[in-house]
């Protein structure tokens, strides 16, 4: 009886674990639903933010172009790149994009160029080349910042991908100010929904990457918390082992109801006093 007794008791605390785990794996779950309906707003109120400073440069991040042509998407950046200049909020302009696929010239070329035919004087103009990727055009256009000690730099690209870039940004530790375009060739509810989404993927793809080893820490901690609890509660019933065996029987106890125990796992501690 006083082994079916403390076979009871840790079979109660073992319950309660996998509850108190449960519950745990419960908030987790939400709190990651909350944080994603919270960043699709996020990113939907910031494309509204348009932060117009003085500043050293405006970085236009890259888009499509076609043959010697910017996109209309990148011709609105090109554009109000341009605007920034000529109103005097930057003095220089910072064009990103390599090369698309069999394109003879790069973006930022096609960017240049266009610039260029609309009065921008190119010793104003610094492009790279080399990136595909918004993260990519960020990290090439701060080696330019540096290289020419810009401080102050203002992000253009369409509305929705605002959040993105200049999270980027500040991650690489450049003070940026964020001015979307004022417009967008992303007019249908149908493709601003589609945008939307893309982003929203994205920029949680983007925070997983950055937080990767933080999130992954949090994981190993809490599995070996529990592992720890377990082993703590399972170990207390070593007054009495199986026979023929080292471990202790209540090892048994992982699946929180062994066969020696049932029928007695529904009866409480107090029914065997």
């Amino acid at each position: 009886m006083q082994n079916a007794f403390c076979d009871i008791i840790v079979l109660d605390k073992l319950k309660r674990l996998k509850k108190c785990s449960n519950n745990g794996v419960a908030v987790i779950i939400v709190s990651v639903f909350v944080y994603i309906t919270f960043a699709i707003f996020d990113i939907y109120a910031f494309s509204h933010v348009n932060e117009l400073a003085n500043a050293d440069a405006a970085v236009i991040l890259g888009a499509s172009a076609w043959n010697n042509r910017p996109s209309p998407v990148f011709r609105e950046r090109i554009n109000h790149g341009i605007w920034l200049y000529k109103n005097g909020y930057v003095k220089n302009l910072i064009f990103t994009g390599g090369f698309g696929k069999n394109a003879p010239v790069s973006e930022a070329s096609v960017a240049m160029n266009y610039a260029v035919s609309n009065a921008i004087p190119a010793e104003k103009i610094f492009m790279e080349e080399i990136s595909r990727t918004t993260i990519e055009s960020l990290y090439h256009a701060k080696n330019i910042i540096k290289n020419n000690n810009f401080d102050t730099i203002i992000i253009v690209s369409d509305p929705l991908h605002m959040k993105r870039s200049v999270t980027m940004a500040r991650d690489f530790n450049l003070n940026v100010y964020s001015s979307p375009t004022q417009t967008t060739r992303y007019v249908s509810l149908k493709t601003r929904l589609q945008f939307l989404f893309y982003e929203w993927f994205y920029y949680i793809a983007y925070k997983i990457y950055r937080y990767f080893f933080v999130i992954l820490s949090c994981i190993f901690v809490c599995e070996l918390m529990y592992l720890m609890s377990y082993y703590s509660i399972v170990r207390r019933c070593h007054p009495y082992r199986p026979v023929g065996e080292g471990a202790p029987r209540c090892f048994a106890l992982r699946r929180f109801v062994p066969g020696h125990l049932k029928g007695l796992e529904t009866h409480s501690p107090k029914m065997l006093q």
